[in-house]
C-alpha cells in the first residue's frame, strides 16, 4: 500500500507533494484516533448490555471498560508511532517486553485472577443469586460452609452464617471455591433451609373399634365382626 501511495505522489507536482507529505501523516493519525474512539464507544455499549443481561456487578463493568480502553488506546498509540516513523523493530521489542512482564504478573497473581474469572462464571451461569441459601459440601453429603448470600464481588462471596445482618457472623468465601466443591442451593429469600416433616401413618380404625392394640395382628373372624358391628350399630346392640 505504501508503494502505491508513493507512486501516486510521484505523479503530482513538487509543491503538491510537499503539502501532501506534510498533511498525510496528520490525517492518518486523526483517522486512527477517530477509529479508536468509535471502537471504544462500541465496546462500552456491549459491556453495558452484558451487565444488564447477566446482572454483573459494577466492579466487573468498571474493570472491563478499563481493560478494553487500555487495549484499544495502546494499539492506537503503536499505530500512531509507526505513522510518525518509529521503527517497527523497536515497537515489536517494546511489545514483546511488555507481554513478558504481563505474563509474569499474570502467574504471580493467578489466585486473584482465578477468583475474578470465577465471579464472571457465577453471574453468567447463574450458579446462585443474592438472598439464596447455599451450602458447600466437603465430600458428598458431608456438611460444609453454609449461609445466605448477601454480597458477590470480584474476589469473594459473602455468606450470612448467623444473625440478621446487623448482628451475627459472616463468611467470606473465595469465588474459585464454588467450582471445586459440590454446591447445595435453596432458592429465594427464605429464613433457612426447609426441613421435611416426618411421615406419621394414620391409625387403624378397625383395630381401634375392636379394642385391639394397633400394630398387633387381627384374626380374620375378629376383623369381620368389627367391620359388621361398625356398619350395623343395631346389630351390635
Amino acid at each position: 500500500m505504501d508503494h502505491a501511495w508513493n507512486r501516486l505522489l510521484a505523479k503530482l507536482p513538487a509543491p503538491v507533494q510537499e503539502l501532501v507529505a506534510l498533511i498525510a501523516p496528520v490525517l492518518q493519525i486523526a483517522l486512527i484516533i477517530l477509529v479508536a474512539v468509535l471502537l471504544r464507544h462500541l465496546v462500552r455499549k456491549l459491556i453495558a448490555q452484558m451487565t444488564l443481561r447477566y446482572h454483573l456487578p459494577i466492579e466487573f463493568t468498571v474493570g472491563a471498560r478499563r481493560i478494553a480502553g487500555f487495549l484499544i488506546y495502546g494499539s492506537a498509540l503503536l499505530l500512531v508511532l509507526e505513522r510518525l516513523g518509529v521503527s517497527g523493530a523497536v515497537l515489536w521489542s517494546a511489545l514483546t517486553g511488555f507481554t513478558a512482564v504481563a505474563a509474569v504478573a499474570f502467574f504471580a497473581a493467578w489466585s486473584v485472577l482465578s477468583n475474578i474469572f470465577c465471579s464472571l462464571l457465577v453471574f453468567t451461569t447463574r450458579l446462585f443469586r443474592l438472598h439464596d441459601h447455599i451450602e458447600l459440601l466437603e465430600n458428598g453429603e458431608k456438611p460444609g460452609l453454609k449461609g445466605r448470600v448477601i454480597d458477590i464481588n470480584l474476589i469473594y462471596t459473602t455468606l450470612e452464617e448467623t444473625g440478621n445482618g446487623a448482628q451475627g457472623t459472616e463468611l467470606k468465601v473465595p469465588n474459585s471455591l464454588f467450582f471445586q466443591r459440590s454446591l447445595r442451593r435453596w432458592h429465594g429469600p427464605v429464613d433457612g433451609p426447609v426441613t421435611p416433616k416426618p411421615f406419621n401413618p394414620p391409625a387403624e380404625p378397625a383395630a381401634a373399634d375392636a379394642g385391639v392394640v394397633p400394630g398387633t395382628p387381627i384374626p380374620a373372624g375378629t376383623a369381620n365382626a368389627a367391620s359388621v358391628a361398625g356398619s350395623n350399630p343395631a346389630a351390635a346392640a
